[in-house]
């Protein structure tokens, strides 16, 4: 348990959330990691200007590396730089505006020594602003880690979020660090990580917290409408893999992102085309679907109380 642990933090027009992230990581019970914060502003902005100002008060953390990129190079090529100047057996990442729980590092390097893996993957707990659950995203449908699974599980239900990764530094570079791509740089990497043949595990544990606000985000708009298509024409080139019970999952999941993502976008009519698709195109799973969400939320929301009172 002596593997150094690097966190990759890219920042892009939010720092009023990006010490709250990087607190997370000085406040973990594993010791020995760096904290690299990538700021992706354009150097003219008044972004950049805002984050510089955050960051002195790290001046005197040897932990804490500060990389100011020459331009905007996006969240993909943010994150690779960061691979790139981490020193770290093991690199992890997390995203500005999120936090990780005290024993988020400890769990899961503990879990990949134990297991010798190349990658691993979490859960992951989405709160609201107000730090109230609404969600929270488990892959208890992973029953085998064959990469042949992971692979069909994968293309059906997405093994992400980004901060509930972590990878053998090694790994990562073998399999060339994120993609550049617009939207689905987290599902890339997964699927190259499955492709190259790593091997992977799956801690189903949360101590990674997601939090949904109001602020600039590329998950709403008409650029996450275009790439949910794109994304799911993609996915159609493994339906050879999936079985037909299978496939028309992946087509009414898809459905049922794009009704989110159009309630977001606050474009009705979008979202109300979109429900009305993932119903027919199966109503099973529906209806399946909506009772096990409620009584997950349910169950957290439960079990998180518990553990405040006690």
């Amino acid at each position: 348990m002596d593997k150094k642990v690097s966190v990759v933090i890219p920042t892009y027009k939010r720092s009023k959330f990006l010490q709250r992230a990087i607190n997370s990581v000085l406040n973990q019970t594993y010791s020995n990691i760096e904290i690299i914060v990538v700021d992706d502003n354009d150097p003219n902005s008044k972004y950049r200007v805002e984050t510089e100002k955050k960051m002195l008060k790290y001046i005197d953390c040897n932990n804490v590396i500060y990389i100011k990129n020459k331009k905007n190079l996006g969240g993909a090529l943010a994150r690779n730089e960061g691979i790139l100047k981490a020193s770290g057996d093991y690199i992890t990442f997390l995203d500005d505006d999120d936090v990780y729980l005290p024993d988020k590092v400890s769990s899961q390097i503990k879990y990949m020594i134990e297991n010798e893996l190349d990658m691993s993957f979490t859960d992951v707990r989405i709160h609201n602003m107000d730090d109230k659950l609404v969600d929270y995203r488990e892959h208890n449908y992973v029953k085998n880690l064959s990469n042949e699974e992971l692979l069909k599980q994968h293309i059906m239900h997405h093994l992400t979020p980004t901060a509930t990764y972590m990878f053998k530094k090694k790994s990562i570079l073998n399999v060339g660090g994120f993609d550049d791509v617009q939207m689905g740089q987290e599902f890339m990497l997964m699927l190259k990580a499955i492709e190259s043949g790593l091997k992977i595990g799956y801690l189903p544990v949360a101590h990674v917290i997601q939090y949904i606000h109001d602020g600039e985000r590329i998950s709403v708009g008409q650029n996450k409408i275009k790439a949910e298509v794109e994304l799911y024409n993609f996915k159609k080139k493994y339906f050879n893999i999936l079985n037909f019970r299978q496939r028309r999952y992946v087509k009414f999941r898809h459905h049922a992102v794009m009704m989110i993502v159009g309630k977001r976008s606050k474009q009705p009519i979008i979202a109300i085309q979109h429900l009305m698709k993932a119903f027919l195109t199966s109503p099973i799973d529906c209806i399946l679907e909506t009772i096990y969400h409620i009584k997950k939320i349910n169950k957290y929301k439960t079990l998180a109380h518990r553990i405040h009172s006690s």
